[in-house]
């Protein structure tokens, strides 16, 4: 049984290698192909980039008005119940939820 995987094994792993040989020279054949890739591929890590930089930057600033803490809910201003609903009538077996959780 050992030897019948190790046989499969190998011939995927030699299907792997051809393919991957195909790939290579269908792409050393295809220059336009290869620039378009290195363009967006620089675009892709330049955007990642400035991303992070603003999310470092900008990032508690984001959350803190997003979770503010205290009474008045998630966004600051949003009470967690509506104002017609009286606190107490709501599910007596529901905890109310602290955003330290």
């Amino acid at each position: 049984m050992a030897v019948w995987g190790s046989e499969l094994l190998s011939e995927l792993w030699a299907q792997v290698l051809s393919l991957g040989s195909e790939f290579g020279d269908e792409w050393d054949r295809n220059d336009l192909r290869a620039a378009i890739f290195r363009l967006l591929l620089a675009w892709l890590i330049l955007s990642v980039t400035a991303i992070h930089l603003a999310w470092r930057g900008y990032g508690p600033t984001v959350t803190a008005f997003y979770y503010r803490q205290g009474p008045g809910g998630q966004n600051g201003g949003t009470p967690e119940y509506p104002s017609h609903v009286n606190i107490w009538e709501s599910s007596s077996t529901e905890s109310l939820k602290s955003h330290q959780e």
